[in-house]
């Protein structure tokens, strides 16, 4: 299919089989994940790696996700939809196939990072794609389209809990690498016989340099920092180049000032509205991907007390998401995307802050709250922002989803860490006085400083106790299973900390739900064949 392709060109079944497509994509990428939530213990033990080794190469199938989605988001009007797929299948084809081979550190960490480039990529060109094909329903074809990650995340556990369920002690974790490959090539041939799109900003006839004026300034320089301060801290922790001390604030005004040049080149200082949805994905990272690792850490001993993998705890909550989020039609005949997204902030500061309490099956409870809230965050987002700035293309709906991929690591997982390390050293100051004067030392994020302590010196200090003094320590703080009282207090302590997040979310959101009623009701915006906007039937 030509560049001249338009989507009302398409019949129904073509514009089916695109998208299931495309949703076979971002659920390879999800089985990948999968693979590396459940697997990653066993082949850091089975190749001798390090804590930090295995979180650095869980690290290298996330971080370069967002790099290849503002990347490709700037050329894939001019290359086309469909080899950019192709690279993206051969990508993730090569880090199942590749994995399987790996023996090393290097290898592993190679193979994740191919696999990242492979879903950055998946993104910035299947979101577009729903957009175009589906130009009156973005939000319900978004929401649905997203389905596909938890169905990869659901699918992926399943499959490997399935198969070790066949053979005594399980598969080695080699053969589970391979499970991606089976969407992969399913998709890839699927696209075979499709014919795809043009972007919805390029049928409309909206100049290169009006797509780049809706970012401007102020997203620009969000997301230079961003990307600036990551690979930077890549950068430092695979070569014997260090990151300067204060590389936060370096990074953010070398991103301050990119943002400043590509503001100045395209003669604009962004979308305000657009920018505040971008700065908003920073707690919606930090509610929905930051908080995933405590509460599947509650959860996990209520599963093991009921007799079932704690694996499971990825299926149940993925479940739930892939249910609601492939009924979201019937939800949005019922509300806006900024209404939804306001909805969406009571339900997930309720279920927090009751996890943060439960116990037993309330857990259980809790739990769907918290998923309730957390479903419709990122693509009523992506549908937000497709729907009211469709002269961004597809750089303004990947960037937004970028910002909060990055945004994720790091500012949200840090910040919940602070409040975890906060926790515990409080805990440890009040019942372990003497542990805590011996192992404190200070951390600091962001400009603010806190105490912590330090698990060596704690270690130390622990190993020259004696008798009943040593196991008292012990109980009150201890990074081994069981964990201390100081362990488990933090974890709960830290979902209470998080709640505020979808709080503020509920607050914003529901300011800006209250604005667009004020003005007459949330509408999205249609190009014209002229190349102008106008706004649809008022929700």
């Amino acid at each position: 299919m030509t560049a001249s392709n338009q989507a009302r060109e398409l019949s129904q079944r073509e514009k089916r089989v695109l998208f299931w497509a495309s949703f076979l994509a971002l659920t390879a990428a999800g089985f990948g994940f999968a693979f590396r939530v459940a697997m990653m213990s066993q082949y850091g033990s089975d190749l001798g790696l390090t804590e930090q080794q295995v979180g650095e190469v869980f690290g290298a199938s996330l971080w370069p996700i967002a790099i290849t989605m503002i990347g490709f988001s700037l050329v894939v009007d001019r290359t086309g939809y469909s080899l950019p797929m192709y690279g993206a299948c051969a990508m993730q084809v090569i880090s199942g196939v590749g994995t399987f081979f790996a023996d090393s550190y290097s290898e592993l960490y190679l193979f994740a990072l191919i696999a990242g480039l492979g879903h950055g990529i998946v993104e910035a060109v299947i979101n577009p794609i729903c957009a175009a094909v589906y130009p009156t329903q973005k939000t319900k074809w978004l929401t649905i389209l997203h389905a596909a990650w938890p169905a990869g995340l659901a699918g992926g556990t399943l499959l490997i809990l399935a198969a070790d369920s066949l053979q005594a002690g399980g598969f080695p974790w080699q053969y589970h690498a391979l499970w991606i490959v089976l969407p992969a090539l399913a998709y890839g041939f699927m696209y075979r016989s499709c014919k795809f799109p043009v972007d919805e900003r390029v049928q409309a006839g909206v100049s290169y340099r009006e797509m780049l004026r809706q970012v401007g300034f102020l997203t620009a320089a969000l997301a230079s920092f961003l990307l600036i301060y990551e690979i930077g801290n890549q950068v430092s922790q695979l070569s014997s180049w260090q990151a300067p001390e204060g590389w936060f604030n370096i990074s953010l005004g070398a991103g301050a000032a990119v943002g400043l040049l590509f503001g100045l080149a395209v003669g604009s200082l962004g979308r305000p509205l657009f920018f505040l949805m971008c700065l908003l994905m920073i707690p919606v990272a930090t509610a929905e991907l930051g908080t995933d690792g405590w509460i599947k850490g509650l959860m996990a001993p209520v599963l093991e007390d009921l007799a079932i993998n704690p694996a499971m705890a990825l299926v149940f909550s993925a479940s739930i998401m892939l249910v609601l989020r492939v009924f979201a039609g019937g939800i949005l005949k019922l509300f806006s995307p900024p209404g939804l997204l306001c909805v969406s902030g009571i339900f997930s500061a309720v279920g927090l802050y009751w996890l943060s309490s439960a116990a037993g099956t309330y857990i259980f409870v809790a739990f769907v709250l918290y998923a309730l809230g957390q479903t419709y965050y990122w693509p009523c987002v992506l549908g937000f922002t497709s729907e009211r700035y469709p002269k961004g293309g597809a750089l303004t709906l990947n960037t937004v989803s970028a910002i909060g991929l990055l945004s994720a690591g790091i500012i949200g997982t840090p910040i919940l860490g602070v409040a975890f390390d906060r926790s515990i050293h409080d805990t440890v100051a009040r019942e372990a006085p003497a542990l805590a004067a011996a192992a404190s030392g200070s951390g600091g994020f962001m400009g603010m400083s806190h105490e912590r302590i330090l698990p060596e010196k704690a270690k130390d200090y622990i190993r020259g106790l004696d008798g009943a003094a040593q196991a008292e320590a012990i109980a009150v703080y201890s990074k081994e299973a069981p964990e201390g009282r100081a362990q488990l207090d933090a974890g709960r302590d830290v979902l209470r900390f998080a709640a505020r997040f979808p709080a503020f979310l509920f607050f914003i959101f529901g300011l800006i739900a209250l604005w667009f009623r004020m003005n007459g009701g949330y509408r999205p915006v249609a190009l014209t064949g002229s190349g102008s906007e106008e706004e649809d039937g008022a929700h």
